[in-house]
């Protein structure tokens, strides 16, 4: 089958809410006759501003994380009720920021995915092993434990709301990227969890993004391969001029 490529933009911790707008409004034009799903994930303080911009238009607001519970005395937290009253439709969880900077283990970014398909998000659940992990022969063991923990509990009939993204953590803002052989290798095999654990139809459906210094010159070759069905693109997102190209590699 034919699966929709899906070409995401985290800008991580950048831009003041003058510079979003102008890039969200860059964005929307650039974007209009693009064919592929796409999506935008500012900063939590830009989520309003951007939302205005994109709202009626074929791009997908999305969160860059969320809170663990609903509500509550959590300071410093965003819940999932404030994301969806800003339009937020779809909640990146268990990025790599997330997992080795901040310590988030496989439990607490299964509770997050689970509390975000409660309340109607669209999940992007980042996998992806570190450099020294790669290099022990241990990638796939990586990807397979944090898909697998990641869906605990996830149903059937959630399961169309999740989106998995390869992101090699070695080549995430360093430049160096994984060649499209080896990305759609672990693609393959993180599609092959999926079927393990849903049947080979829901594998098959499976949207699976590559993330790691995704660039122009790149994309195409990466999006040409076989089990490789978008981009979750950090660095290149910030501008229309990088973005852009991307998202419409085709």
């Amino acid at each position: 089958m034919t699966r929709a490529y899906y070409i995401a933009g985290n800008w991580k911790m950048h831009k003041t809410r003058t510079e979003a707008v102008a890039l969200a409004k860059d964005l929307v034009a650039g974007l209009k006759d693009g064919k592929h799903t796409y999506l935008i994930a500012p900063s939590f303080t830009l989520l309003e501003s951007v939302a205005a911009v994109v709202k009626g238009t074929n791009i997908r607001l999305g969160a860059q994380d969320c809170a663990c519970e609903e509500q509550g005395a959590h300071t410093g937290e965003v819940s999932v009720l404030q994301l969806k009253d800003l339009g937020v439709q779809t909640v990146i969880l268990g990025h790599s920021e997330r997992r080795h900077l901040y310590k988030e283990d496989d439990a607490l970014i299964n509770k997050k995915v689970l509390l975000a398909l409660k309340h109607g998000f669209e999940v992007i659940l980042c996998v992806g092993e570190l450099l020294e992990e790669r290099e022990a022969g241990k990638a796939e063991a990586v990807c397979e434990r944090q898909t697998v923990e990641g869906l605990k509990g996830v149903t059937a009939g959630d399961l169309n709301r999740i989106v998995i993204a390869y992101e090699p953590v070695w080549a995430i803002g360093t430049g160096k990227t994984a060649t499209p052989e080896d990305a759609d290798a672990i693609h393959a095999y993180v599609r092959k969890v999926v079927g393990n654990l849903y049947g080979a139809g829901a594998a098959e459906k499976m949207i699976i993004q590559y993330g790691g210094s995704v660039k122009p010159e790149n994309a195409a070759a990466l999006m040409a391969k076989e089990n490789i069905d978008g981009a979750l693109v950090g660095g290149a997102a910030l501008q229309a001029s990088t973005f852009v190209p991307i998202a419409k590699f085709n």
